[in-house]
């Protein structure tokens, strides 16, 4: 008897060590973003029926959210005592940081604010099962990792923007907008209401905002760059209501997520100006926009003006709380200023030298009203322009310039480059990808990301609160598209803004990327998923023609062909860099064992004279249009038909260029051919002409057939020429005329391939 006892003993023994072996959960921590510090340990803590939770007051509203989505997630009910113990530890120094002490049988959060409670939430539900963010959880207990987080963000301003004027999304949506800034440790929210397609806010006060303004007649179809532009005749728009707007702002003040309204000003006025003539220049009567651009109707500078912007602004700050309220400043044209007699009249009895004083006397004053109600204003970066404004905080946009001068004038700034920051750019070469305003930014270039600028120093440096992510919607009319734009680079920018730069890794950051896709489809959240594309470069070694392959994801067979065939799980696995001898055409996927995952890359390879070669510029590419650099002209290798901004082409902002190839020795030349971008509603400038040189010779000039088609091709064809050395030089297109998108500003010079036959 004592015998059968002891064995089904030992059997009940062996049966619960064998049950809690196999606990779903107790999964390796792959939090994003990656923490200050942890410590991974031996063990799991269980989570069951019998779990309690205990918190302080002060920290009780991240207690709850826990609570709750432990117990909607799960058949769990916590019961009131400490196995999960929130702790208010006051010498925790920064108030958003926490400690998060995972053991075998307690957990541990501890945080100075219940802000910093709440991000160890998020870092918490990384490490349970994901079945309990879409409730389906089954288990009757589960396996948490042991693991010691000490965790603090980087940056104190760590954003997301979002513009609801081009296109207008719903409550819900904004409300799931949030929740993922929340969730990836962002705290602010950059809400962009107000312009010239929509007027988004309710202003009680002024009812044809939202009557008039908020709707426009139809709205652009294809790219501003097509010829002809085409519309789709559909009246368009919407606008919140105050009663939401303050639903919204509740809904992000319990996830510790600031909103900052953006009422864009003196630019981007032609919906309001649409509601109220009387509010621009001319006082005539115009139109909400039905396409994108910069619009010369802004805001007139007499008092009526003035008053109306203060009323406006008195029902935004009923409705926002934030500290900051973004004044926009960018993009205003002076043109009506400039003929504009109570314009006029304000820059003589102001004592103001010139227009763009004019618009720092503008944002000026705004920020003296804003300050008279104890708030700050924040503005795109143009509101440097004529002396900035004393106590404004500027949002650097075109590059990092407009910060460093901030900074070193003692001025807050926050980041968010084009180069960088602008979600609304391509983010793959990937032909399939839905139409974009151009530009190419992909993940591994938002993950590279610094916010802080060489060119300031330690004190300097200071003034930098952070960055954000910014996404404008002129081609994002859904909002399954806006997530799609978004997820992953938003990922990259939580790192960029949260993590120490001593702990970023991007092969890593690509592995929990991976494991986060998981979560994003358990959670509806639509993103690109481009871990399993291929990129390919071409590269001159040894007197060799190469091309190299690449993937984002580790531990996966890459497999091609050249015979234009769509590679299979037979093809030829790829190992070390393919030799090139003739012009192809590749084409290569990434696969596991069974089948192929993601997309098929192809790549045409012209193996022309010139590929491989010597070649120089007199200038460098700008840093947002860097393309493969000056190689990268002569790679073998177009670019894309219809971005301006992939890896192919190279852009200039109204530079001279010269360049120069250098083929080692006398060679034939048939014909020298490239071709320009001359997308005019983004600055771009196909040139005039170019001047071709060989071995030195007088330079003669070329006309540019001018098509008036976002392509322009060239081409001069030879007879008989031999040389070593060909140089062409291309002027710039020089200041866009009156009239155009971005006049009085400098043409960008975008170049393509240059082939010799």
């Amino acid at each position: 008897m004592l015998v059968k006892k002891i064995v089904a003993l030992f059997l009940l023994v062996f049966v619960i060590s064998s049950c809690s072996q196999k606990l779903k959960g107790g999964i390796t921590p792959q939090i994003i973003p990656t923490p200050l510090n942890q410590d991974i340990k031996e063990g799991q803590f269980v989570l069951n029926n019998a779990t309690g939770i205990k918190y302080p007051e002060a920290l009780k509203v991240s207690a709850e959210l826990l609570k709750s989505f432990i117990e909607n997630g799960s058949d769990f009910q916590l019961k009131t005592s400490n196995d999960i113990e929130f702790i208010l530890d006051s010498e925790l120094n920064n108030k958003e940081g926490y400690v998060l002490d995972v053991q075998p049988k307690k957990i541990k959060i501890r945080a100075s604010t219940d802000q910093g409670a709440f991000y160890a939430v998020q870092s918490l539900k990384q490490l349970l099962p994901l079945e309990f963010e879409n409730k389906s959880l089954k288990e009757k207990q589960i396996a948490i990792k042991c693991v010691t987080i000490h965790d603090a963000p980087q940056f104190k301003y760590r954003g997301m923007h979002l513009d609801v004027g081009r296109h207008f999304f719903s409550v819900n949506f904004i409300k799931k907008y949030v929740d993922a800034l929340a969730m990836l440790k962002m705290n602010t929210f950059h809400w962009h209401l107000t312009e010239d397609q929509g007027w988004r806010i309710e202003i009680k006060k002024y009812p044809k905002l939202q009557e008039v303004g908020a709707f426009r007649n139809e709205t652009l179809v294809g790219h501003y760059n097509d010829e002809p532009q085409q519309f789709d005749g559909k009246r368009y728009g919407g606008f919140y209501s105050q009663d939401e707007i303050k639903d919204i702002i509740a809904y992000a003040q319990a996830r510790h997520v600031t909103v900052i309204p953006e009422i864009e000003m003196p630019g981007h006025s032609q919906a309001a100006i649409a509601a109220y003539p009387e509010l621009g220049c001319s006082n005539e009567k115009v139109e909400v926009a039905t396409k994108w651009g910069v619009f010369e109707d802004i805001y007139c500078t007499k008092d009526e003006t003035f008053n109306f912007l203060e009323d406006v602004l008195d029902e935004v700050l009923e409705l926002f709380p934030s500290n900051y309220i973004h004044i926009g400043g960018d993009e205003a044209p002076k043109i009506r200023w400039k003929t504009c007699n109570d314009c006029q009249h304000r820059i003589k009895t102001e004592g103001l030298k010139d227009e763009h004083e004019l618009q720092n006397y503008f944002i000026t004053r705004i920020e003296k009203y804003l300050n008279s109600k104890g708030r700050q204003i924040i503005g795109w970066d143009e509101i440097l322009e004529g002396g900035l404004a004393p106590n404004a905080t500027v949002m650097s946009w075109r590059g990092i310039h407009g910060a460093v001068e901030a900074a070193k004038q003692h001025h807050n700034v926050i980041l968010t480059p084009g180069s960088h920051c602008y979600f609304d750019h391509y983010q793959s070469t990937n032909s399939s990808e839905p139409l974009a305003i151009g530009g190419f930014l992909p993940l591994d270039k938002v993950y590279s990301f610094n916010p802080i600028p060489e060119e300031l120093t330690e004190e300097e440096s200071e003034y930098v609160l952070g960055a954000q992510g910014n996404i404008w919607t002129e081609y994002i009319p859904t909002e399954a598209q806006v997530e799609y734009m978004a997820f992953p680079r938003i990922l990259a920018m939580s790192e960029v803004v949260w993590s120490n730069p001593e702990n970023k890794n991007y092969d890593d950051f690509v592995s929990r990327v991976e494991n986060f896709n998981r979560r994003l489809d358990i959670l509806d959240i639509n993103y690109a998923n481009h871990l399993y594309e291929v990129e390919g470069n071409l590269i001159s070694e040894n007197d060799k023609i190469l091309y190299r392959l690449e993937s984002l994801i580790k531990g996966k067979t890459k497999r091609y062909t050249l015979d234009e065939s769509e590679p299979n799980i037979n093809s030829e696995t790829y190992s070390t860099p393919i030799v090139i001898t003739k012009s192809v055409t590749l084409k290569a996927a990434v696969f596991n064992t069974e089948e192929k995952l993601g997309s098929v890359f192809s790549e045409t390879i012209n193996l022309h004279k010139a590929v491989g070669k010597q070649i120089s510029i007199n200038v460098d590419p700008h840093k947002s249009y860097l393309g493969s650099g000056a190689q990268g002209l002569i790679n073998g290798i177009s670019g894309s038909d219809k971005r301006n901004g992939d890896k192919e082409w190279l852009g200039f902002w109204g530079d001279d260029l010269e360049i120069t190839i250098d083929f080692g020795e006398e060679t034939e030349i048939e014909s020298v051919e490239t071709r320009f971008h001359n997308g005019q509603g983004q600055w771009i400038y196909a040139p005039e002409k170019v001047q071709v040189s060989i071995d030195n010779n007088l330079f003669k000039d070329y006309l540019v057939e001018k098509s008036n088609e976002l392509l322009e091709n060239f081409q001069v064809n030879f007879e008989g020429v031999k040389g070593r050395v060909i140089t062409l030089k291309i002027p710039s297109y020089g200041i866009i005329p009156e009239g155009k998108q971005g006049a009085g500003q400098k043409a960008w010079t975008f170049i393509d391939e240059i082939i010799i036959n």
